[in-house]
């Protein structure tokens, strides 16, 4: 059996067309991912992630962004609301690494009632005064070592819940002031400092399944955006020590210039095992699937070891768990 294509993408709506069905069957991507265009209800949900599997005959993961807070694409009857968790960490204090344990335990339960096995978190981006309003109040804190902390409570909060994490934006967007869906972000510090900050939270976190990279230059390494910089993404394996399948953040995006099919080609050159693809355009699936190729077996290997961590939730008590997460919120407030 040959290896699916090296690539993750939509659809465009609720429900697959019939036209949709036959190209994902015929084009096999390795994933899926979801957005709210594609999240209506709980049950039309859950019957379109089994319409996604059925289309490339087998369990192909299926993502979605989840974060708790402003990003969460699933619809009210099917997920809980948070407070943006930059805003939760400062008022939990100590306690915020167990909170968030608690908050992504939750979603992963919501998660995995509707058949989604991979959640794009945990954020091991550090926070500055400068990150851009579209991350920051996204981030887990100020302090590398309190992120890092933290981000592994997400991890094992989803983890726990049966989800697979995605460890993002590799190797770190906090420094960004500028909106990666818009333009392209330059960071100009220098790589020791990038080293002892940005950097750091990826380093502790190398062990996770799955990584998703930055749409930002960090001029000390490369001109060009670490999703195709070949010295990035050395960087990323040989010196942060991540091993798990690396994808790119979508690659449709306006911080990254040229056609869909040379981005493609330039992040899979560049040494990203998959490209992700959000919108759901058909034409544009269509350029990135061809520049993509399949997985390499490098990034088959990867991907294999990452899926293979999929597994059974732990049984656990819902509303216990979101009481002690209320708590936990209450009494660093209120002390």
């Amino acid at each position: 059996m040959s290896a699916p294509a090296a690539a993750i993408l939509g659809c465009a709506g609720p429900h697959l067309t019939e036209g949709e069905r036959r190209f994902f069957r015929d084009a096999d991507p390795w994933g899926f991912i979801l957005f709210a265009r594609n999240c209506e209800s709980a049950g039309q949900t859950a019957a379109l992630v089994a319409d996604l599997r059925a289309a490339v005959g087998r369990d192909a993961p299926v993502l979605i962004d989840q974060e708790g807070g402003r990003v969460a694409r699933l619809s009210s009857d099917a997920a809980r609301a948070w407070a943006p968790p930059l805003e939760a960490v400062a008022r939990a204090g100590d306690r915020a690494a167990e909170m968030l344990r608690l908050r992504y335990r939750i979603i992963a339960h919501e998660l995995a009632a509707l058949g989604i096995d991979v959640n794009c978190a945990p954020l091991a981006d550090t926070a500055t005064p400068a990150t851009h309003p579209v991350l920051r109040n996204r981030c887990y804190g100020a302090a590398p070592g309190a992120v890092a902390a933290r981000a592994r409570a997400v991890a094992g909060g989803l983890l726990a819940g049966g989800v697979l994490p995605v460890l993002k934006h590799i190797p770190g967007h906090g420094r960004a002031t500028a909106d990666s869906h818009r333009a392209l972000p330059r960071v100009e510090a220098p790589l020791a400092d990038l080293r002892l900050a940005d950097f750091a939270p990826f380093a502790a976190l190398a062990d996770l399944p799955l990584g998703m990279t930055a749409h930002v230059v960090f001029a000390a390494l490369d001109d060009r955006p670490a999703t195709i910089s070949p010295a990035v993404i050395r960087l990323i394996r040989e010196e942060l020590g991540f091993g798990g399948l690396l994808m790119t953040d979508d690659i449709s995006m306006q911080a990254l210039s040229g056609g869909l099919g040379a981005r493609t080609a330039a992040a899979i050159a560049a040494g990203c095992d998959v490209t992700l693809h959000c919108n759901g355009d058909a034409d544009e699936m269509a350029a990135v699937v061809a520049a993509a190729g399949s997985l390499t077996p490098a990034a088959e290997a990867r991907a294999a070891v990452a899926l293979a961590r999929r597994g059974a939730a732990e049984p656990v008590d819902i509303a216990a768990l979101q009481a002690k997460h209320d708590a936990l919120l209450i009494g660093a407030h209120d002390g």
